[in-house]
């Protein structure tokens, strides 16, 4: 038995307010690693980009 499975066994014998705060759990936690994937993409991009962004003579655009 996976763990989906043993998860669905054990929220089958939750009262219905408790599975829904289950459920809530849940979309936190895929929330929570959305939110982690992108700021790794963003720190990727920062740090790939970094040599292009602080040119010389484009200090113009720092405050833009």
């Amino acid at each position: 038995m996976g763990w989906a499975e043993l998860i669905q066994e054990q929220v089958k014998s939750l009262p219905e307010d408790q599975a829904k705060e289950v459920l809530d759990f849940i979309g936190y936690l895929k929330e929570r690693r959305e939110q982690q994937a992108w700021a790794d993409l963003v720190q990727a991009q920062q740090s790939s980009l970094a040599g292009l962004w602080d040119q010389p003579g484009e200090e113009v655009w720092d405050h833009v």
